[in-house]
């Protein structure tokens, strides 16, 4: 289920923190986030428990990733590196939602007919409406 989308012609991380916008503005409460590797960093971690508060986080830590930084990322760097492979069963969930993007992108032909912005996120709008409505129906 979809609960917070953002769209950008310019930039992935612009769609990403309209997302966070659209997410704290409905009050929902998150529990856990799985991020891709783009936004698994220490400042997105520390961006997302100044927003939300107390989250669970499942993400792949990048390369250069460091034990310093909130109690959330350090407890998700021992959970990792203790029992990778349960984790990476729980990360990997993550796919049912790229999975519904990609189902997304083919029942709506793979483009958005609109230009200008504000009709965007209105036809954006409406394909997470049907994508909802689809998976409870």
């Amino acid at each position: 289920m979809y609960v917070g989308y953002g769209t950008s012609f310019k930039s992935e991380k612009e769609a990403y923190n309209a997302a966070i916008a659209m997410t704290k503005e409905s009050g929902i409460t998150i529990k856990t986030v799985r991020l891709d590797r783009y936004y698994s960093g220490q400042s997105t971690v520390e961006s997302l428990i100044e927003t939300f508060g107390k989250i669970d986080f499942i993400l792949i830590p990048k390369t250069n990733s460091t034990v310093e930084g909130p109690w959330p990322w350090k407890r998700m760097l021992d959970r990792f590196v203790d029992n990778t492979k349960e984790y990476l069963e729980d990360y990997y969930q993550r796919n049912q939602s790229e999975s519904g993007f990609a189902e997304d992108k083919k029942r709506t032909g793979w483009k958005l007919g609109q230009k200008r912005p504000d009709r965007v996120c209105t036809a954006n709008t409406l394909t997470s409406v049907w994508h909802n409505i689809y998976w409870l129906g």
